[in-house]
């Protein structure tokens, strides 16, 4: 199996912030704490073993024990629970929403991820444990982005009314996607595995954080992965004070702002506080808690409170507050001995946004690893790819641009005007020298003028660059037909397609493929060769 790599930079689907913490960009270095790289890890195991409490440990052994009391456990995931009881054990975490079946492939990618750093990290620190952890995101209401999933460019939705911490839906109403989902993959072997498991997930739990955690368990369970909802009383309990001093003193907002502004200088800021960072939470119900004419109120409902009865609902019910985006990273460092987070583009943008909140509460930040990113490509395609005159690098270019590119570089006529536009600038420059001798506004006509012939031979370059594309309209096509099949929709293949499309010709060689190939700290989008 040969891998490719190409440096995220060079893809062009990285933010700047990204390109920038990869970099070491200095400008970016006060927003983070230590790199992902093995003196990173070694500081972050002291940070941390200093600060986890023993206590800590006790209560998320018990929870998490509850929570698997139904799912059938591997040996090792087992081991891995009883592991975290141990001052030498911290986990690697991952997080991501309840996507139908895996919604997009890079879900696969970033558990991959979590599973090969802590078995990566047990070899450079023998003497420490390291427990991968999946967090489910029980706790979200975004219905519209987890509903549905695309395979084989059809999109497959469970189509219902949602409200609520999405956890909590109910999936008795799963028949017709499985019905929908079997007629699209048909009879092989493979396909009838994956009917086997979509069934074994949504048609035979009865909440989706349920049938997700099946899931997740069948694909990654043999590897020790460790699942975790944090829609749990025990859990919350542990961080009672911070909803607490949330509710009194709005830390989040003040911390976060402040980080904004200064982020905001260099960087597009992600998301945005606000004065409380909580939803109040019930069966569904996960609404915003607002401070309003003197009481704390719970948004688009009857429902309010004075500050006692606030701070005595929190201490007897800790499991309805949901802390939201900006306090849910805080939540997942305070339950779990966690030194590394691992995430996406958009995600590691706004945990750059937390690092003073988290130092104001006295709590290690952790590591930030940018997920593991994949291009899976069949030996023919890049083949193909290598008849076009097309390297790895330039695959990843928009399509019109590599298009043009190569009709130019193909072309036994020259494209590019450039050197008639510098020639056409250049005797422009005299005129202006002569216009400038006589009345102003003729130094306007010239300048006009200037613009109109530049615009003319920019306009009979693109004539000229479609004339070619006809008349080089196969080649036109080859491209065009290639990177559609890479990139779908023009967008990255893991952030469209769901595992299943894959499972359908490679099946169990496909997640061991995953595990042996991709390495946790390369930092490095990575090309893999399929047959």
């Amino acid at each position: 199996m040969k891998v490719h790599h190409i440096p995220f930079q060079k893809t062009g689907y990285f933010s700047p912030i990204i390109c920038d913490y990869l970099d070491k960009n200095p400008k970016l270095s006060s927003f983070y704490g230590n790199f992902p790289d093995l003196a990173g890890f070694k500081k972050q195991l002291k940070l941390k073993k200093e600060s986890f409490q023993p206590n800590s440990r006790k209560v998320l052994v018990e929870a998490l024990t509850h929570q698997y009391k139904t799912t059938k456990t591997s040996q090792k995931t087992h081991q891995n629970i009883e592991l975290l009881s141990e001052e030498n054990t911290f986990t690697i975490t991952t997080g991501h929403q309840l996507n139908i079946f895996t919604g997009p492939l890079y879900f696969l990618y970033k558990i991959v991820n979590t599973i090969n750093l802590a078995k990566h990290l047990k070899k450079e620190f023998p003497h420490q444990n390291f427990v991968p952890i999946y967090w489910m995101a029980t706790e979200d209401h975004d219905f519209e982005e987890i509903n549905f999933f695309n395979l084989k460019n059809k999109k497959i939705a469970w189509n219902r009314q949602s409200s609520g911490a999405v956890g909590r839906l109910k999936t008795n109403d799963f028949d017709t996607v499985f019905e929908e989902f079997s007629k699209l993959i048909g009879t092989t072997k493979n396909a009838n595995y994956l009917k086997e498991l979509f069934k074994n997930s949504y048609l035979k739990h009865n909440n989706l954080t349920a049938a997700t955690r099946y899931l997740v368990n069948e694909l990654f369970g043999e590897y020790g992965l460790v699942i975790i909802d944090g829609d749990d009383v025990q859990l919350k309990q542990q961080f009672t004070p911070i909803i607490k001093d949330e509710l009194l003193n709005n830390r989040s907002f003040k911390e976060v702002s402040k980080t904004n502004n200064e982020l905001g200088k260099n960087y597009k800021i992600q998301v945005n506080p606000r004065e409380i960072n909580l939803f109040y939470l019930k069966k569904d119900l996960r609404e915003r808690i607002i401070f309003e004419d003197n009481s704390f109120k719970v948004n688009n409902t009857t429902i309010a409170f004075s500050k006692d009865e606030l701070l005595e609902e929190v201490t007897n019910y800790p499991e309805r507050f949901s802390p939201n985006v900006i306090m849910r990273p805080l939540f997942q460092e305070i339950i779990l001995p966690n030194i590394c987070y691992i995430g996406g583009g958009g995600e590691l943008a706004y945990w750059f946004q937390l690092k003073n909140y988290f130092n104001a509460v006295k709590t290690p930040f952790p590591i930030l690893l940018l997920r593991n990113s994949v291009l899976l490509a069949s030996e023919k395609q890049l083949i193909k790819s290598a008849n076009l005159n097309i390297s790895l690098e330039e695959l990843f270019v928009k399509q019109e641009y590599l298009i043009a590119k190569k009709v130019k570089e193909i072309s036994k006529i020259e494209i590019d005007f450039s050197e008639q536009k510098k020639h056409l600038e250049q005797q422009f420059i005299n005129l202006k020298e002569l216009a400038k001798q006589t009345d102003i506004s003729f130094l306007g006509a010239v300048n006009a003028q200037e613009k109109k012939q530049l615009n003319g031979i920019s306009n009979l370059e693109k004539r000229l660059l479609k004339a070619q594309k006809r008349k080089l309209s196969d080649v036109v096509e080859r491209i065009t037909k290639l990177q559609n099949e890479l990139f779908p929709n023009q967008n990255l293949e893991e952030r469209i397609r769901n595992f299943s499309e894959i499972y359908l010709e490679l099946g169990t060689e496909f997640i061991p493929m995953l595990l042996n190939t991709l390495q946790p700290l390369q930092l490095q989008f990575s090309v893999i060769e399929t047959h």
